[in-house]
């Protein structure tokens, strides 16, 4: 018999997370474990291929499958979503650069265009 584990990566998780059936199931695991069919139900794809997308979220380990009797209950696991959140954050820190940047070009030129200074002379009428 063949080893039939899987070795994590954060690869697996971006490839899960790249189609939008699969993000739309974590979607709706956000709420809570659900079972199989009534995770089947909430879309207009076959079961067959709702399964197809629950194993590869099983594969990137998004999902955590409990059996209960001939129920099959999905569960939502966030803890792959941290390699998501680590790699977005160099995303953000270059947006937030920028976006810094950009507020000081424009408060100069607009200090250069009407010789006033941001954020003084402001009245409090909401203006």
């Amino acid at each position: 018999m063949r080893n039939r584990s899987v070795t994590y990566s954060a690869e697996t998780t971006f490839h899960a997370l790249a189609d939008p059936t699969r993000r739309a199931v974590l979607d709706l695991l956000r709420n809570g474990a659900q079972p199989a069919g009534q995770i089947a139900e909430a879309f207009p794809i076959s079961r067959p291929a709702i399964s197809k997308h629950l194993r590869q979220l099983r594969k990137a380990r998004l999902v955590v499958e409990h059996r209960s009797g001939r129920h099959r209950l999905y569960q939502l696991n966030a803890e792959p979503l941290q390699a998501v959140d680590k790699w977005l954050d160099h995303y953000r820190n270059f947006w937030q650069a920028n976006l810094a940047n950009l507020k000081a070009f424009v408060e100069q030129e607009y200090a250069r265009e009407t010789g006033k200074v941001p954020g003084k002379n402001k009245s409090n009428s909401g203006e």
